[in-house]
């Protein structure tokens, strides 16, 4: 079986999440720096192995207080812990595009594993005759399983920061 190497495409790919405020509206950032490969032995659709990182001190959502606090020791402690880091174990097909991809995410020096839903779009050749591979990455964390444990305690009730961080992926790799 040839192995195939691919790299993502920056300019095409976005690394995002949202959070509850208050409890009743979301808070959305993204990472601005990041690398990302997946490899393959027969195509997307049989196996994949991904591996990503991203710098911690380019999440944004943005407000650059609220940044500046996201990248303090009250959550992801940048100075300490400067990556974010998945590396893939499995990728499981569901239905037809549906696949679920297990792996291990490393944040803040925790690593947990994660199961998060894949959508294949499929690959296709670029204008300038690259052939790209496109991906849809959901799923749900509990920021308390790696010890971002910050909150504050609202007057009427609740916290101010959810607990369940929902990730919003768009994936564009291109064939090495």
């Amino acid at each position: 079986m040839e192995t195939t190497k691919w790299i993502i495409d920056p300019t095409h790919s976005e690394i995002g999440f949202k959070v509850k405020h208050m409890m009743f509206t979301n808070v959305s950032g993204y990472f601005n720096e990041y690398v990302a490969t997946a490899t393959t032995d027969d195509g997307f659709e049989n196996n994949a192995d991904f591996q990503f990182n991203a710098t911690t001190k380019s999440i944004t959502t943005g407000n650059a207080d609220r940044d500046n606090h996201l990248i303090s020791p009250d959550f992801l402690d940048a100075e300490n812990f400067p990556s974010i880091s998945f590396n893939s174990k499995a990728l499981t097909k569901v239905s037809k595009d549906l696949y679920k991809l297990e792996g291990d995410l490393t944040l803040k020096g925790i690593t947990n594993p994660v199961a998060l839903n894949l959508v294949y779009h499929g690959v296709m050749n670029d204008p300038w005759g690259n052939q790209k591979a496109g991906f849809e990455i959901t799923g749900k964390i509990n920021r308390k399983d790696w010890g971002l444990n910050w909150n504050s305690a609202l007057e009427a009730g609740g916290v101010l920061v959810g607990e369940e961080v929902t990730l919003q992926i768009e994936l564009q790799f291109i064939k090495q």
